[in-house]
């Protein structure tokens, strides 16, 4: 488990504000058309988007033409359990569930919810402080074995947490779904990118604009950034200040995969042309910089 045989494509296409963009599942179908044509296959999304609600939305659009399944590759997750009273969901808490049970529930409704027979990746949703290591492998190696979901991953997991669920499995976690970006580098220094590299595990990259506090936020941090990624964007032939974040991601050698969270075309387009440009060392590292305030040790 150390070639890094990429699993997951450089950039994902995100759903979780899917309802938001307020679109027909015509439009949405024209959407992924376009994303296809581009080169982009893989789409993220979860159970409990929208109020359980995105998958099937986005199953709508599936529906319409069929065989654009066989052009993209589904990546869903489960384990958290919100209390959504106005869905009759009457638990007192927001709560995690990674049981055996739960998860096969879950995997088997995100089939129904976009009309297929597979899903391509199933991932943990968040930690679950009750998990039982053999219990969740026991539900992976279920679903598996009946071709419901062809590969496995986790989501927002430490290195620790992540190391245990995969000693427990005689296959490969493809990814460790995370929060990254030049404004958020946490990831750097806890042991998770580094041990991404050491089992050839793409990991994916979710919030890579920080919602947005790259471009809007006025303190002091945002501020650097902002000056320095423009900086960085001129000399490397960008004027657009998110093709330097995501020319900034792709230089780690994990190989990440970038969630895109967006539902407009132009862009999820600006966004792959960010893979033709090329960054150095040191520019890498001014950002850096900018994001932490201060130099290399």
């Amino acid at each position: 488990m150390n070639s890094n045989t990429r699993v997951l494509d450089p950039l994902v296409l995100g759903f979780w504000r899917l309802l938001d963009w307020q679109i027909t599942p015509q439009e949405n179908l024209r959407f992924l058309k376009q994303a296809i044509e581009l080169g982009i296959r893989d789409t993220d999304h979860a159970d409990i988007y929208g109020e359980y609600q995105c998958e099937a939305e986005f199953g709508k659009a599936l529906a319409l033409e069929p065989s654009i399944r066989e052009h993209i590759r589904i990546i869903t997750k489960c384990g958290i359990k919100p209390a959504f009273p106005s869905l009759g969901l009457a638990g007192k808490a927001n709560h995690y569930d990674s049981s055996k049970a739960h998860i096969i529930a879950q995997a088997q409704q995100s089939l129904k919810n976009f009309g297929t027979d597979r899903l391509d990746v199933l991932l943990i949703h968040r930690p679950d402080y009750l998990m039982d290591a053999d219990e969740v492998a026991d539900a992976f190696n279920t679903l598996k074995q009946n071709g419901d979901v062809l590969h496995f991953g986790v989501s927002n997991f430490t290195p620790s947490q992540l190391a245990l669920l995969q000693s427990r499995l005689d296959f490969a976690l493809v990814t460790n779904q995370i929060e990254f970006s030049p404004f958020e580098m946490k990831a750097l220094d806890d042991g998770t990118l580094d041990q991404c590299q050491q089992l050839g595990m793409n990991p994916m990259l979710w919030s890579p604009l920080a919602g947005g506090r790259i471009f809007s936020n006025e303190d002091e941090k945002a501020k650097r950034l902002r000056a320095v990624l423009q900086q960085v964007g001129e000399e490397i032939g960008s004027t657009e200040i998110d093709q330097v974040v995501y020319a900034w991601l792709a230089m780690h050698p994990s190989k990440p995969a970038t969630v895109l969270g967006t539902g407009n075309i132009t862009r999820v387009a600006s966004a792959f042309t960010s893979q033709s440009l090329s960054m150095s060392r040191e520019q890498w590292y001014r950002i850096w910089t900018a994001s932490t305030g201060h130099s290399i040790p």
